[in-house]
């Protein structure tokens, strides 16, 4: 069996010169490094969190300067209210007195008037708003314009799309006839005047002294009898037709009402946006037919 030799010990410390420190206790280096390292990330920290509240506020400042934006507390999102001038609003509807383009052609509107009337009217031209307009002082009247005060004188009223008939009162009414013999021609001529409730209108005087009136909305002659209701009931503004050189002739004290000829009988008639009823109520004034 062979024999173990055992080795020998170490050598002891005080031989190699070597002995521990005894003056700390051990680890003491390891924590000077973590106190230290552990300092160092609190002092990061701190000015993280100073650098991060700098900079908000400084972005908030300048939000507000350019946006004009209302605070509505922290950590909420706030959304501006739309501009005002974002809004359009919504047009406005227009009346049946405003201007439109006719729905149908020159002669489909020249048969309309032509089966309603059973005659041959003329072309109808375009549609205009009705505005203020005069009578013209000449043969066949102005093309309209602003109102003018209207001076006394004899006048004829003829149609526009029955350009061969004219304002005729016949057993006290005013219907639209063709001229006949000279007691119809006499008929068929007014004396335009002042008008009775306005000066810028006009009144029609027959030759026996009466005047054109409308009563239930049928236009009459009727004498004078002094009252507020009867020169208003004779009083009408011209206003500009869409057919040149006409008016049309809107009553005082039914504003929106006008006179037109309906089976040739004038009546007062609430304005429609039809060819039709622009044509019926176009009328020109027109040299006496007496």
């Amino acid at each position: 069996m062979p024999e173990t030799t055992p080795q020998p010990p170490p050598h002891p410390a005080w031989e190699n010169g070597w002995a521990p420190d005894t003056s700390r206790a051990p680890g003491t280096r390891r924590l000077w490094l973590a106190g230290t390292l552990a300092v160092a990330t609190v002092v990061a920290c701190v000015t993280a969190i100073a650098v991060s509240h700098n900079t908000p506020d400084r972005s908030a400042s300048s939000g507000s300067t350019a946006t004009g934006s209302t605070d509505n507390g922290p950590g909420l999102l706030s959304f501006a209210s739309p501009s005002a001038s974002g809004t359009t609003a919504p047009p406005k509807g227009t009346s049946g007195m405003s201007a439109t383009s006719p729905s149908a052609s020159v002669t489909a509107t020249a048969t309309a008037t032509a089966t309603a009337h059973g005659g041959t009217p003329k072309a109808a031209p375009s549609s205009a708003k009705p505005s203020e307009s005069a009578p013209s002082k000449g043969g066949s009247g102005g093309s309209g314009g602003s109102a003018q005060q209207p001076s006394t004188t004899q006048r004829s009223v003829r149609s526009v799309n029955y350009p061969d008939r004219y304002w005729h009162v016949s057993d006290g009414l005013v219907k639209l006839d063709a001229p006949r013999g000279s007691e119809s021609r006499a008929d068929s001529t007014f004396t335009v005047v002042t008008g009775l409730a306005n000066s810028s209108c006009y009144s029609f005087r027959t030759s026996d002294g009466k005047y054109l009136r409308h009563r239930n909305f049928l236009l009459r002659a009727d004498s004078d009898d002094g009252s507020s209701l009867f020169e208003q009931d004779a009083t009408f503004c011209a206003r500009a037709s869409s057919y040149s050189g006409a008016v049309m002739l809107e009553s005082v004290n039914y504003p929106g009402r006008y006179l037109r000829h309906q089976n040739f009988q004038l009546k007062l008639d609430p304005y429609q946006n039809s060819d039709l009823y622009r044509a019926d109520s176009a009328f020109r004034f027109v040299d006496p037919l007496a």
